[in-house]
């Protein structure tokens, strides 16, 4: 059986090789998720300006539980609709090590359904 913090650590691994490869720019920010066992959170960065645009989580008081796909989908559209209040329409999306299935696909879903294009 694996531990969790191998679990971990090869998530970060993959993390540091996706993020070598993208970054977010001010036309284009990253839209980076992270995902715990109970909770969901995705943020928009600048990473040349290295500032966070716009930020929604299942950890706000709106969201019951958030450890479910619904609570995921409505994370995505959260931040999409905080982004394009600010004027950001376009993203890279970083999954942040983690498979693009469940919650994480379920939050991109989300965002795109709020009207970001990645």
């Amino acid at each position: 059986m694996v531990s969790r913090k191998d679990k971990n650590a090869a998530r970060l691994k993959r993390h540091v090789r996706v993020r070598a490869k993208i970054s977010g720019t001010a036309e284009r920010p990253r839209l980076a998720v992270y995902r715990s066992e109970r909770n969901i959170s995705a943020q928009v960065i600048d990473d040349v300006a290295g500032v966070t645009l716009v930020s929604a989580s299942s950890y706000e008081k709106e969201f019951g539980t958030g450890g479910n796909k619904e609570a995921a989908r409505k994370v995505g559209k959260l931040v999409a609709e905080r982004a394009i209040e600010k004027g950001i329409t376009e993203v890279v999306f970083d999954r942040g090590g983690y498979l693009y299935h469940g919650r994480v696909s379920e939050l991109a879903e989300g965002a795109r359904e709020g009207g970001l294009k990645f």
